[in-house]
């Protein structure tokens, strides 16, 4: 079996169970100290093929932003959605994930029927993916369009990321984006925390300040 039959593994279960609108979703950023959640979602042409198609994750940089353009210009339906380090805060992160990823599924058009979601978790205590789905987990290797999603979710945080760092230059959100590299806590050390820390990833490191 080929990597692109393998990817398009859950689409093709789903559809043979009688669904037609079968999207992808994906979020970036659950883990950084610093900037909002992202999520996409995406439908793709049955069949689609694309170069280098994986998880973002296995993805260089340079061909992740060629494959977040080529994704927009040939899927069927795309939508990436984001939560704030505000809202982070207040419903958690997992309620977060869950909200930005049924966000994602809710501004396609056409709507989708059913949805293969990432990761194994569904819902949160605040929020759930309410329309018909599955998860899976590694299921960006599993199915394209997830796999599609998580190209669209990351590159999106990413250059938000490369934003921040324009109008925060000391915290140099361009190198680490947020995530609780060595230099990132350094430049916590030294700054404090800015306006786009998520206040509750911080316990440890305020903790340490004593």
């Amino acid at each position: 079996m080929d990597n692109m039959s393998i990817l398009w593994e859950l689409e093709n279960a789903a559809k043979k169970r009688g669904y037609q609108f079968i999207c992808g979703c994906d979020e970036a950023g659950a883990g950084p100290l610093a900037g909002p959640v992202y999520a996409a979602a995406v439908i793709l042409p049955d069949g689609f093929t694309l170069p280098w198609l994986n998880d973002s994750k296995q993805v260089t940089p340079k061909r992740r932003d060629k494959l977040f353009e080529q994704i927009q210009n040939d899927a069927v339906a795309w939508a990436v959605t984001s939560v704030s380090p505000e809202e982070i805060d207040k419903i958690d992160i997992l309620n977060a994930r869950i909200k930005a990823m049924q966000d994602a599924i809710n501004a396609l058009s056409p709507a989708p029927d059913y949805a293969l979601v990432d990761g194994n978790r569904d819902h949160g205590t605040l929020h759930t993916i309410c329309t018909p789905h599955e998860t899976a987990i590694h299921g960006d290797s599993r199915s394209a369009s997830i796999a599609a999603a998580s190209i669209l979710a990351k590159v999106s945080r990413d250059r938000f990321m490369e934003k921040m760092a324009e109008e925060y230059p000391a915290y140099r959100f361009d190198k680490h984006k947020g995530y609780g590299t060595k230099l990132h806590y350094e430049l916590l050390d030294m700054y404090g925390p800015s306006p786009i820390h998520r206040k509750s990833f911080l316990k440890k490191w305020e903790a340490r300040q004593g």
